[in-house]
């Protein structure tokens, strides 16, 4: 099932990338036309346009379109967290189905299925919850990407800078700080606890240090105040220091 929906989620996030590739670097107005142009991109320039000239500038308007999106997205965000976090609490019992019915016959595999199914029922998991704040965001954030890159294409906007940083070209610092806090938001996430995914601590801020290096600043912010709301969501919710504590409780009782 995950496998599957990677391959999915892949597959819409390919799709969605090359509806626009074509035009990424091509001015975006309010006549532009095509699905992705007029519902994805515009409405984001526009957003970000109207809280810049609040504002008095585009840096503070991305942070503001940022925590606003996040905003948005908070309630699905809080349910794939907890949905991460139980899913995390049945591993145990997940373990001991799969070692009873390692065999793998149609009929066994069936029961398994079954047993597992109702486990998941039972302990108020799904696997699905998780999926969803994925295919959300992900429009979004190659919306904002195409949405920063036209306007940095257009003479009309000028992106200034944030922090004597250049908001229209590459920035190391930026990358790297946008690839760190991703690292402080998967070691205060599910990830930490989990083996299979312990990798994606590594290999995340490390591409996302990648595609910084080449893509403009202004999405490396977007990055940035993304990846610190997402740290506090972290540590409202999985408070990591009170599972040390248990952890040291715990080891000083044996």
């Amino acid at each position: 099932m995950k496998k599957r929906l990677g391959v999915i989620l892949t597959l819409v996030s390919v799709a969605l990338l090359l509806s626009g590739c074509r035009e990424f670097d091509q001015p975006i107005s309010a006549e532009s036309k095509g699905f992705w142009n007029e519902f994805i991109v515009w409405p984001l320039v526009s957003v970000i346009k109207y809280f810049s000239d609040l504002l008095g500038s585009y840096a503070f308007g991305i942070i503001a379109v940022t925590i606003i999106i996040r905003l948005a997205i908070l309630p699905l965000t809080i349910k794939q967290i907890k949905s991460s976090k139980k899913m995390q609490e049945v591993q145990p019992k997940m373990k001991e189905l799969q070692a009873k019915y390692s065999s793998k016959d149609a009929a066994t595999q069936q029961k398994y299925q079954q047993e597992m199914m109702a486990l998941m029922q039972s302990s108020g998991v799904n696997p699905l919850a998780g999926c969803l704040p994925i295919f959300i965001q992900m429009p979004i954030l190659i919306g904002f990407y195409h949405a920063i890159s036209r306007m940095n294409a257009t003479s009309v906007y000028e992106l200034g800078s944030f922090l004597s940083v250049p908001l229209g070209e590459p920035s190391i610092v930026f990358a790297v700080m946008a690839g760190l806090i991703q690292f402080v938001v998967l070691l205060t996430g599910p990830a930490v606890d989990n083996p299979q995914m312990k990798v994606m601590m590594y290999i995340m801020p490390l591409m996302i240090i990648g595609f910084g290096t080449f893509l403009p600043a202004a999405l490396s912010l977007y990055w940035v105040v993304g990846n610190i709301i997402s740290a506090l969501q972290n540590l409202v919710i999985y408070k990591p220091w009170k599972k040390k504590t248990d952890a040291t409780v715990t080891g000083g009782a044996k």
